[in-house]
């Protein structure tokens, strides 16, 4: 589940449009994906932490629980060029445990949310504005471009905002879901994957994922 790299050129631009035209490709897959991802995180949310596996990334060498990975079939160490992991996160109400999903990835791969604030969504936006979380700027993104039904929630005051794009329910699901990427050290990004519910706590989000990926070697304390 990927932001892919878009370029900044106007809207009414070759560019801009090859950039939609390979957002709407990767955007196919992210209803289903949403929503088997939902699922996946609940599973390995149950999950003991298990031994930890050793993985290579971008330089840095992850010392993952096995209880983390998202599917059990990952558990492989190595040099890898993806790793899918549930994290608990106290994000909830009251603190509450809850599972974020995360994908790491090298940076080249992918282009944080931030950047395509400006670069993609920013084109995209309809003229209605939607109340939500406090801080936050809720904007529809046009159908037309491959986002229908989603919607970006950012901080507009921030010049280094926080970005999730959120789709509709799918799949039967009662809870939307919701994509950030962010770029997290050298040789390092995550996608953020997480339910609509948590942009609640989004002034909290960094603090909160930041232990876990601490625990693994992400990040440094």
């Amino acid at each position: 589940m990927v932001e892919v790299h878009a370029p900044q050129t106007p809207h009414h631009s070759l560019g801009f449009n090859l950039a939609v035209i390979a957002i709407v490709v990767a955007a196919l897959g992210l209803g289903l994906a949403y929503g088997i991802d939902a699922l996946s995180s609940q599973q390995v949310a149950k999950r003991p932490e298990g031994p930890d596996l050793v993985r290579n990334m971008g330089g840095l060498e992850l010392r993952i629980p096995t209880g983390w990975f998202r599917y059990q079939e990952a558990q492989v160490s190595g040099f890898v060029s993806k790793i899918e992991l549930t994290l608990p996160v106290a994000l909830g109400e009251n603190a509450a445990s809850v599972p974020i999903d995360v994908t790491l990835m090298p940076p080249s791969k992918v282009r944080p949310s931030a950047r395509l604030l400006d670069g993609v969504y920013l084109h995209q936006f309809l003229p209605a504005e939607l109340s939500g979380p406090p801080g936050l700027i809720g904007k529809p993104l046009r159908g037309t471009g491959g986002f229908e039904g989603e919607t970006v929630w950012y901080d507009a005051l921030s010049p280094d905002p926080f970005v999730a794009k959120c789709n509709e329910p799918v799949g039967g699901a009662t809870v939307s879901r919701c994509l950030r990427t962010v770029n997290l050290a050298p040789g390092l990004a995550a996608i953020y994957t997480f339910d609509s519910g948590l942009l609640m706590h989004w002034q909290d989000f960094d603090a909160a994922v930041k232990p876990g990926l601490v625990r693994i070697g992400a990040i440094a304390p």
